[in-house]
């Protein structure tokens, strides 16, 4: 694509103009009938210079919005609501590895995909990063059995719940790490 001076022109000629009745080639993009999500950018229009300015002139980005929704949307701070990965408790889960720590930079790739890649236990079933994680939290090894998934988080319970522990929620968190990890492992298939 290349753009020209004009702002907003990406000349190829190769389309028309998307208004109906008009051989004007299509040089503007503007959004389509299916806007952005998560499957991707979503649709485009092309229209010609003339066509774009009409286009944009009838175009209501509140199309669709509630008051509320429009208030919150123009508020001066939309967007500024969520943590950024920078700064959200799971930062850093997936950085870069520190090359010092590494003489050879294939040592140090090579590990970062061994982390993502399931492991195997000694009875050859396959575990997921995400059990090897709530295993940590278990404080479990990997060769665990179900009669020690089970004794381990009925001890665990017992260690955080607030009634054991004169109504302190102070370990709530800690007992719903445990909670969720025991969810998870039960239903594994490494542990059927």
């Amino acid at each position: 694509m290349r753009q020209d001076r004009f702002h907003g022109r990406i000349g190829s000629g190769s389309r028309d103009c998307d208004w109906p009745g008009c051989k004007e080639p299509g040089e503007f993009r503007a959004p389509g009938p299916r806007g952005s999500s998560f499957d991707g950018p979503g649709d485009y229009r092309w229209f010609c210079l003339d066509h774009v300015r009409q286009f944009n002139a009838g175009y209501d980005w509140f199309e669709g919005m509630s008051a509320d929704e429009i208030m919150a949307a123009q508020h001066p701070i939309h967007g500024w609501d969520r943590q950024t990965r920078a700064f959200s408790p799971t930062a850093g889960i997936d950085q870069a590895p520190r090359w010092a720590d590494f003489s050879d930079p294939l040592e140090a790739i090579a590990q970062r995909a061994r982390a993502k890649m399931p492991s195997q236990r000694s009875d050859g079933r396959a575990v997921t990063p995400d059990e090897r994680r709530a295993l940590d939290v278990l404080g479990l090894a990997l060769d665990a059995t179900r009669h020690d998934l089970r004794s381990r988080y009925s001890q665990l319970v017992r260690k955080y719940h607030p009634d054991r522990n004169g109504g302190d929620r102070s370990f709530e968190a800690r007992l719903q790490a445990v909670v969720e990890a025991y969810q998870l492992l039960r239903r594994a298939a490494a542990f059927c």
